[in-house]
């Protein structure tokens, strides 16, 4: 039970911080670049 609430908060947080990514790259209009160098490329 515990591995499952892990992995459920892991993948919640995955998708908080791709769509914070994205959303700060849609309202500010430049590209977006997370601490491991990802970008939100167009």
């Amino acid at each position: 039970m515990k591995a499952a609430l892990l992995s459920f908060a892991m993948l919640a947080a995955i998708v908080v911080c791709g769509v914070g990514i994205y959303a700060a790259d849609a309202a500010n209009n430049h590209l977006a670049v997370d601490g491991y160098g990802v970008v939100a490329a167009r």
